[in-house]
């Protein structure tokens, strides 16, 4: 069973999903025949890599309340469920496509799962910014590659086609954010969902596979 994942690792309802999936899939009976997939979706592309703070960018959009109704209620739901720290609201934002080109990159040297559970890691746990080439290789090295071949990979900008391709694919599916899941190219999880949820899709989708 396949479960591809689009995300954007400054996305808070993905990275608390990216925890919740790994809890959903350790209690799954099915769990060693299940491959997951990350792929890339960018969500604030035309950010200044200086950054923006996640409570400056609420008020541009003219969203103050989201910090209320959206972004403290995610930290409260990670802190119960241990994920702790989880910064959704103390942040800074930025443009993530060197972030996503340097995931694809680590995917090609066998680091796909590491390095995307670190990057939710370093990005909410630490607050950190991986909008600049320099940040991302910093990044990177933590990783255990190369920084010269990394930094050199990034500015050729080898990897960008991969990152926007995923994106257009997960648009022709019906996606339209992010954290966007399907299974087995039948499944489609939309949106958030809790622990139990996705255990209950990977479940139906199982069942459905072996009806076949």
């Amino acid at each position: 069973m396949k479960i591809e994942f689009w995300c954007d690792i400054v996305c808070p309802f993905c990275g608390l999903t990216e925890h919740r999936l790994e809890r959903a899939l350790a209690a799954f009976g099915h769990r060693a025949k299940v491959e997951v997939l990350h792929r890339s979706f960018q969500l604030h592309p035309e950010l200044d890599r200086n950054g923006v703070s996640q409570l400056d960018l609420l008020v541009m959009r003219g969203r103050v309340e989201a910090e209320t109704q959206v972004l403290r209620p995610i930290e409260q739901a990670a802190t119960r469920e241990g994920l702790i720290p989880y910064r959704a609201i103390d942040r800074t934002l930025g443009p993530t496509d060197h972030a996503h080109e340097l995931l694809a990159y680590a995917t090609d040297k066998g680091l796909h799962a590491e390095a995307w559970k670190r990057m939710f890691r370093t990005h909410f746990g630490e607050a950190r910014k991986l909008w600049t080439i320099e940040e991302v290789v910093g990044f990177a090295v933590e990783l255990g590659l190369d920084p010269t071949e990394t930094r050199a990979v990034l500015e050729n900008r080898k990897y960008r086609e991969r990152v926007e391709n995923d994106q257009r694919e997960a648009q022709l599916l019906g996606a339209s954010g992010t954290p966007f899941m399907v299974i087995d190219r039948k499944h489609l999880v939309n949106g958030a969902r809790t622990s139990g949820e996705l255990l209950s899709s990977l479940n139906l989708a199982w069942h459905d596979q072996q009806s076949i």
